[in-house]
Parts: structure tokens; sequence; C-alpha cells
């Protein structure tokens, strides 16, 4: 075995290996020297397709480095050229349609230096050249005998054709030295884009100004609530292929320029090209965001002004208008909700994340459907309705929009009132009509079960109620969300919230704390018994003096913190704070039957210094604003999803001087029934697949500023429980369906999917030896449940179902119902060409598989519904299938214009089969669809007009492993523009290109199709698009611009970067 700690013993040991991670190909003399090693100390891996073409090359480029190295100096050029010309003709031979012959090296080995253009005398007008050549990679650190940065970046401008500059400060200091030639270049037609901030009051509004008036293209975040950017970089695009960047720490000012201890790497194009596509692909999704706008000296003055002036100062910033991405996802929730029948609805969202704007944005998009558009607004203090006013009237472009009541103002019109609680209260609402109001919206609706709230809401009887809330719990227990039917229709994600840093970031810690939890008692549905865990957590101090050395250790300072722990009784509470205050730890216990006077002193002893730890049961819900805790201890087994993030919720509030709150979850062994993965997926999101790999690999993709770390062992406990929680194996999925029938419940699929915890994709795996054993009816039967006769393909058939996991629109879903429902197979004949274009998406998928003995190939649609309707028990588990399916639709659908017969939604997922299904490609009548397997695939039409393009591409390439060489090619650049590369081999100038750049004035059309994996069988249809503009070829990197725009959740997944 290979021992890390004594080197000495490597070469005998590892066969002249050093320990340690590899990322290399496996040659012939490597595979050699791991001969020597035991195969228990050695990991490798299939090469994965899609970094193919870069790790080969990377191998081979550097075989030919070491070779050339050891041939004569004057001999390297020529025998250079000639190993070029022999690799490059045997390549042509081997990989088919590559045409390599133009590249193969010219005999004498010259090296292009620059193309450049006439001078009105005929003469060739000069480019100069940076110090630095353009084939190389390198750092700068303002070291003596390099080059300065700032001189290296000037360097760069006279050669560039456009320029890019992200920088968080900007001062005159800093771009005196470069004016000149960044004036050159915008006056030879070069583009300059800049963006920057306001954050510390840095930029000098001066150094803006003589960008701009240069020429320059100047965008400015004013966001000051956190430090929202804080990059430094130049991008200079060079058509030619050998674009450059600096990125590192030297802002635009002359010390950091010149006489500053910085670091800059300079990035070749050519060399390092997937570095300079993301940074192309980052700083045109900041410049595309809302985030970001143009420069305007009175604008910039009133930020600095506001900077500098105390006290809040109320400003409706630009983002009131647009939505970020995760308020079109809060309103595009409240939307699906009301198209499924809800129009009572709860808007969740942080505090600061815009709720008021959100209800503006709801109510301009609702107010044209609604009979009369009659608005009341409530709130219960007069700087709420306000504020409130202000904003409807900016997002609405009304200067005169509402009117109050509140104090002695009274409403003249009664059309659009922003009315305080209490004035509606003490008003006679008898006299007001219960329907003259359309849409009801009530603010901080956590105060909705007092008596006046109550009141109005029992008498109101709008089209549209909504209510706002930063918390849907209220501390006196009595109920908010029974107004709503006890749903929350639209909730921030806790990641969007921390992302957007409306949150504070947090820091988890899992440690493992010893004790065995196996043997206290369960009940189901309710966990642990709390007396039984009470006993295990205060049999002795033992272990809350372990909390306390945990909490030592992992707290910067005990003097300055402020904690809440989270108990499992009163009892439990009393006990850890009485250990907390003999250890020094000034501590405290509250709970749901402490008198409220009490509860106030010691909420107002930890907020002021006095207590530094408030133990609790129950949560400290709204009317407890403790936005200065900075440490929680979870300190009872929370299995509860909602409840986890609830108690993790209420150390993230932000504060003055809070930059992160520390979290210690101790961990125990636990029954086999506990469930790690709920909480999990509420905070993280995903499948347990991918819930299961982020724990193993140490939760890689957090918000930034976020860390979880597990020891060890509590690592080994949650990974067990992955497998073990559940029934994962068919023998315990089997006897769960036994035992809820043995329990009196009905077998229906839903029903066995909310009492065993399992979700769809457990019961049809996608792949794994469990695939023979897969399906609701396999399961039935091997229940001993009753199921209709077998056809004669059954088992085929029954597996096919599991390729209808990812439908998700109303179409489709209720359509396959009404279809399937009939005894007999329906007549073909007699359903619309978008209907049969629909049947026949169905059973491409259902019967690719189906034996050629049993319906030849290719059949003919009826036939094959016929075959179908042979096997009643594989249409019986598909209704039921579907309607399960119908409680995941999460998206609001949009039909497809001027395309009537396809049957398609923008923004639900389809296969391949299913997108030419229904485009009609092949015969219609046929089940057989054309084989797909590119990313691109043409649809000729009669005419242009008849003609569509089909894209289908994939954001992360490598399956979940990031690679930069292949991530940053086909991303959004924002909600509505798409960035996407072309085949290898086309060319701007080529037909298949031509057609690309001129399809809106030729009339075809582009439509988009994108997955987030390769294991995706669906991908999200993102609608029409046209082109906007391209650069390069072979491939062309083209932008286009949808028709729909994403909706924020899928934006956040396929943009390059959210700013």
């Amino acid at each position: 075995m290979v021992d890390l700690c004594h080197p000495g013993r490597v070469e005998e040991e590892s066969g002249g290996l050093p320990p340690g991670l590899y990322e290399q190909l496996v040659t012939a003399g490597l595979e050699e020297q791991l001969r020597a090693i035991d195969d228990r100390y050695v990991s490798r891996t299939a090469l994965h397709q899609a970094e193919a073409p870069n790790r080969i090359a990377l191998h081979l480029s550097r075989q030919i480095e070491k070779a050339l190295d050891g041939v004569p100096e004057k001999d390297r050029v020529a025998v250079g050229v000639e190993v070029v010309r022999e690799l490059l003709g045997r390549l042509e031979q081997i990989v088919d349609k590559a045409e390599l012959e133009p590249e193969v090296l010219v005999s004498q080995g010259d090296v292009l230096r620059s193309v450049t253009t006439a001078l009105p005398d005929g003469s060739a007008r000069a480019i100069d050249a940076p110090l630095i050549p353009l084939l190389d990679t390198t750092l700068l650190t303002n070291a003596p005998g390099e080059p300065g940065v700032g001189n290296q970046v000037k360097a760069e401008i006279h050669s560039s054709q456009s320029i890019d500059v992200v920088m968080a400060f900007i001062r005159t200091s800093g771009i005196r030295p470069m004016i000149e030639s960044l004036r050159e270049h915008c006056e030879r037609g070069g583009q300059l884009r800049v963006l920057t901030t306001t954050y510390t009051g840095s930029t000098e509004q001066a150094a803006l100004q003589r960008l701009v008036d240069l020429g320059a293209e100047v965008r400015v975040s004013y966001d000051l609530s956190t430090t929202r950017l804080h990059a430094k970089a130049w991008l200079f695009n060079r058509p030619s292929g050998f674009s450059t960047a600096y990125i590192g720490s030297s802002n635009l000012t002359h010390s950091a320029q010149v006489a500053g201890l910085e670091w800059n790497v300079r990035i070749s194009g050519a060399r390092n090209p997937d570095v300079i596509d993301k940074v192309r692909a980052v700083f045109d999704s900041y410049w595309e965001s809302s985030d970001f706008v143009s420069f305007d000296a009175e604008e910039f003055s009133h930020h600095m002004a506001k900077e500098e002036t105390s006290g809040p100062l109320v400003f409706l910033s630009p983002v009131a208008v647009t939505p970020l991405p995760f308020q079109s996802r809060l309103l595009e929730q409240l939307a699906l909700a009301r198209t499924r029948g809800h129009h009572r609805n709860l808007l969740v969202s942080a505090t600061g994340t815009g709720k008021t704007v959100m209800a503006a944005l709801d109510y301009a998009r609702l107010r044209k459907h609604l009979p009369s558009g009659r608005l009341l607004f409530v709130a219960h203090r007069q700087e709420i309705l306000n504020q409130s006013q202000a904003t409807f009237r900016h997002v609405l472009r009304e200067p005169n929009f509402g009117e109050q009541w509140i104090g002695g103002k009274r409403p003249q019109k009664f059309d659009h009132v922003f009315a305080s609680v209490q004035s509606l209260h003490r008003a006679d609402l008898d006299l007001l009509e219960q329907q003259h109001f359309d849409m009801v919206i009530v603010d901080e609706f956590h105060h909705a079960a007092a008596k006046s709230y109550g009141r109005l809401l029992d008498h109101v009887q709008p089209v549209e109620l909504l209510g706002l809330t930063a918390t849907p719990e209220r501390s006196d227990g009595l109920p908010v969300l029974g107004w709503f039917d006890d749903r929350i229709a639209a909730e921030l994600r806790l990641w969007d919230a921390i992302d957007q840093q409306y949150l504070t970031p947090f820091v988890y810690y899992g440690i493992h704390d010893g004790t065995d939890l196996t043997k206290v008692a369960w009940r189901r549905g309710s966990g642990y018994e709390v007396e039984a865990l009470t006993n295990v957590y205060t049999a002795s101090d033992a272990w809350a003096q372990q909390v306390i050395k945990e909490f030592a250790e992992h707290i910067d300072d005990l003097s300055s913190v402020r904690a809440l722990g989270f108990c499992v009784s009163v009892f439990h509470a009393k006990f850890m704070a009485q250990i907390f205050n003999q250890a020094g730890i000034a501590s405290a216990a509250v709970w749901g039957e402490t008198p409220e006077h009490e509860r106030r002193e010691a909420l107002a002893a930890l907020a002021d210094g006095r207590l530094r730890v408030l133990f609790s049961v129950d949560l400290f819900n709204e009317g407890v604003d403790l936005p200065s805790v900075d440490a929680l201890l979870m300190l009872r087994p929370t299995e509860s999803p909602t409840l986890f993030i609830q108690q993790l919720g209420r150390g993230l509030r932000r504060d003055a001087g809070k930059t992160v709150c520390t979290v210690l979850d101790f961990v125990g062994q636990h029954r086999q029934e506990f469930r790690f993965d709920r909480r999990l997926a509420a905070l993280l999101g995903g499948s347990r697949k991918e819930l299961e790999e982020q724990v193993a690999a140490g939760f890689p993709y957090l918000p930034a500023g976020c860390q979880m770390q597990l020891d060890q062992k509590s690592s080994e406990i949650i990974l067990e429980s992955f497998q073990t929680a559940l029934p994962s194996r068919w023998p315990q999925k089997v006897e769960e369906l036994r035992n809820l029938v043995t329990a009196g419940h009905d077998p229906r699929l839903v029903t066995y999917l909310d009492h065993t915890g399992l979700e769809l994709e457990d019961v049809y795996p996608v792949k794994g030896a469990a695939k023979e054993k897969s399906g609701w009816s396999n399961l039935c039967e091997s229940a001993g449940l009753p199921v209709k006769a077998a056809g004669p393909e059954e088992q085929k058939l029954r597996r096919s179902l599991g390729r209808l996991l990812h439908i998700d629109d109303d179409l489709r879903l209720g359509f396959y119902r009404q279809f399937l429902t009939g005894r007999q197979a329906p007549d073909l004949s007699s359903f619309s060409d978008s209907q049969v274009r629909c049947i026949r998406m169905l059973i491409s998928q259902l019967m690719s598989q189906v034996d050629t003995d049993q319906i030849a190939a290719p059949a003919e649609l009826q036939e094959s519904a016929d075959f179908l309707w042979q096997h009643p028990q594989v249409r019986v588990e598909a209704l039921e299938l579907l309607d399960v399916l119908d409680g995941r639709v999460d998206h609001v659908h949009h039909s497809l214009p001027n395309f009537k017969d396809v049957p398609l939604r923008v923004h639900a997922r389809y296969t391949r089969l299913e997108i030419l299904s229904a485009f009609g490609h092949g015969n219609p009548n046929s089940q057989q669809v054309a084989m797909w397997q590119s990313g691109v695939f043409w649809l000729p039409g009669d005419s242009p007009a008849e003609s569509t393009d089909l894209f289908a591409f994939t954001l992360d390439k490598t399956g979940g492993n990031f690679s930069p060489t292949t991530r940053y090619r086909d991303y959004a650049l924002s909600p509505d523009l798409i960035h996407w590369e072309s085949q290898s081999n086309t060319r701007e100038s080529s037909k298949t290109g031509l057609r690309y750049q001129h399809h809106a004035k030729e009339g075809s059309s582009i439509m988009l199709f994108g997955r987030l994996r390769p294991e995706d069988r669906a991908f999200w249809f993102l609608g029409p698009a046209t082109y906007v503009r391209h650069q390069g070829e072979r491939p062309m990197a083209i932008t286009w611009r949808l028709q729909f725009p994403l909706p924020g959740d899928l934006f956040a997944q396929f943009a390059a970067a959210v700013a």
C-alpha cells in the first residue's frame, strides 16, 4: 500500500508514481507502471465523450512538443512542418468528413503576424502588437523586470476590434494614461463596453463621463445592498481568433495599474479558448441584466448623494419594473395556480425581495382580464401604504394611481384603494358590496388571523385574493394558510434569496454527536417519541458538554455571538440553558407557554448582548424580529423539510456587520425511518441521486459565501440513510404496497407514492438492474393485487411507460387521458391533424420496442392503436401515471403561434421522437419516426415559410462533472437571448450558415430545445427564435432572441451567469 506519510516508500510500492490526484490519459508506458500497483489503490474512469477532443489534443500536443524539443534547433522547423503534414494526412483518413489539407503548414514554417489595411497614401496601416505574445498566458505582478499591467493593457487596445471592461472601481487616475488609446480605438469604429458599480463610492463620475465622451457604452449597477460586483477584467476581442483577457486584482486606479502589489493573469484565447469563452459569456450576461443600467450623469449624482445622506430614502429602481429571474418565477407560479383553478393565493418571500413590486406586476398582468380592475390593497401601517402606492404608480406608469383610506383620508372613487386595516375595521363593511373589488391584496398576511383582518376577509369576495408575507407562520399559532386552502402558491427558494443576497450566507457543520437513536420509539407521521428522545439528550450532561465544546470550537467570538438553539422539549430547552449558564455562556429558555413579557425580555436580552444563547422548542416566528442572530444550534433531529428550512431561516436575516450565520447540526445514529434526504432536498433541490452525489462530493455547488461540511461519521450516516430510509429493493417496495392495502388504503399509484415517500423515478428506474422489475402494474401483480389480462407484448409496453415521466403540460395530460379511456380503440380518422400528431407522439414512444413479429414496422398508426388496446392493464397504468404527472406541472405553457397543427407547448418538455412527430416529419399515419442523433434537424417544406430548423442542445455536456472546456458553448445570455454554437463544420458563407442568418427574411423558422444534462431524455421547448448576431465560423457562435422569455427558474439554470 502507498503510505502518504512516508514518501520514501513511494518508489517501492507505487511503481515510481507519486501518490496523489491525476487526470492523465493512460498510455502504454503509464499502464506498465500501474501494473506494479495493487488495483485497490488505483482509480480510473473512462474518458468522457464531450471532453475527448480537448483531452486527446492536449496529450498529443505535449508529445509533439517533447519530441520537437529533442530535435537540433536548426532542424526543428522543417521536422515540425513534416510532422504536421503527416499527422493531418493520417487524421483526414481516419476521421470522416475531416477537411484538413488547408491546415498543413507551408514548408518554410512562416508565422502570420498581421493583416492590415491601407492608409490614404497606399502605405500599410501599422498595428501595434502587445509585448506579450498573443499565444501566451502569463501572470503579471507589477514586479521589477516584467511589464506593468497598466502598460500591457494599454498595449492591447490598438489591435482590438472591441473591448469589454468589467471593473468594480473606476477613477480618473486609472484611465488617464490610456485615454488617448481608448479614444483612437473608438474613433476607428471599435466598440468599448464598460460595467462598473457605485459600491463604496469609489467610482468617479468624471471618469465615467470621460469614457462616455470618447464613445464608450457604460452601464452601472447601483445596488449597494451588498458587494454585488467586485470583479476586475479586460476582454480584448479580435476577429482573427487571437482575443486576450486580463483578470485579476487591479481596479482602474493609478495605484492598482502601476504601483500596487497586484496579481493579474493575462489569458491567451488561442491557448485557453474556454477561459475566454467564459469571460465573454459572463460579461454578456451581466450586460443584458437589468441590474446594470446605462450611465446617466444626473442619475449617477443622485445615487452618489444618497450614499452620503443619513437615514433611509425611498427610491424606486429600474428593477421595480423589470422583474429579476426569481421574481419572474414567483409570478409564474401565481399564474400557474390560477390556471389550475386557485384564486386565493399566498406569496411567501423574504423581507426585502420586492413583494410589493411583484404584487404590482401581478396586478398589471391581471388587470385587463378582470371585470372592472378595481383593487384593494391592505396594510397595517401608513409608511407601507405610501411605499406600496408609489410602487404601483411606478410599475403601472400612472402617476395618479390609487387613493388612500387611512386616518382622515377617504377615497372618492373607490376604484383603486390603499387602505389600512384599522380604517377598514372601523368602517361599516356591510355597506361595501362584497364583490366591489376584483382584486384584494393583503400585505404582511401573517397578521391576517387577527380579528380586524378576519372580519375584512370574511366579507370581501374578490375574483383574486393575494396574500403577501415573509413567513406563513404566526407566533400565536393562529392559522394563516386556511385562507388559501392550506397551500402556498409561490415561495422564494432559500437558495435564490441567498444568491440574490437578500439573506445572509451560512456555514453549516454536520457534527456526529455519538447518540444512538435507533431504539427510540418512532411514530409514523410524527417521528420520534418526544419524551423518549428527551431522555436520550438529558440523561446526563455529557451530551450538552459536547455541544458546548463544538460551539466554542466553531464560533469565532463567544463574547459577541447571538445564537438560537432548537430543542426537543421544554425540559430539554431548560436543561440546555442550565448547562450553558454553568459553563459561563449566558443563556435562557423560552417556549409557547412562557408569559409574553418574559419572552419579550429574553429576546431583548439576546438582541442587546446580555444573553448569548436562547433555547426554545417552538419556532421564533413573526413578531420575533432577530436579524442579529448569527448562530444556530440544531439540537433536535428535524426530519420535516418545512421545519428545517424555517429553523435555518431564523438565522439568515441580514443585519449590519453580519456576514455569515454559523449552523451546528448534531447528527446521531438514526432509525432507518429517518429521512435525511427530505430536508436536504428542501435545501439543495434535485433528486435523491443528485443529493447523494452532493454529499459524497462535499457540496461543491453552493451559493457564494455558503459552505456545508460534514465530519466523516456524519457523512457516512447520511449516505447510509439515503440507501436504507426508503424501500430501494423490489421486495421492499412490494411489501410496502401490501402494507398499504392491509391498512385499508386505496391501492393507487398516487396514494402509494404519498405514503412511502418514493418518487416516480423509484417506481420507473431509468436504467440499471432494477429495470427488469419496474412499473406500477408489476408492483401490483407482485403484491397479489388484481390486474387486467396481459397482452402479447405486456412487459415491453409496461416498461415503455417509464418514457412518459417528463410529460408536464395540460395539453398532453388532458388529451392522453381522453384518448386512453375508451373501451375500444378509437377511429383515428375522426381526429384532427393536430390530435393525430399528438397520438403519434404517444405511440411512437410506447411502441418503439415492440417485436416486429407482433406488429410489422413501419406500422400504420391505427394498427398501432389497435395493438395498444390489446393491453388493457397498460392503459390502466398509463392513466394512473398521468394522474400523478398532473400534480407535477410547474410552468405556464404557451401555444405555438403560426403552427396550429403542432401540438407543442413552449416551456414544456419533449423527447426527440415527440418533437419530430409533432412537426409531422415522415409519414404522419405511421408510428415510426426517424432517428435524430445530432443537435440539428432541418425540416424543409414546400416553401421557406413552411420550413423549420430544429436545434436541440445540452448545457452540461459532461453529465454533472463541471467541465470548463464544454460548459460555455450553449447558454442563456438573458431571459430572451440564447448563445448557441452550430455544428463544428458550419461556415458563415455556406448554404446552412446563410439560412441561419437570413431565416427571418426568407420566412423559415428556428425552434430551440434545451436540456441540462445528457442523461435527460427530454428537452425543454424554448420556442421560436430569431437571429440577432454571430461570431466566427466552424462553428458559428449565434445569438438567438426567444419569442417567449425563459421562466425565472429555467433562466437561472441555463444562464452563464445571473447578475
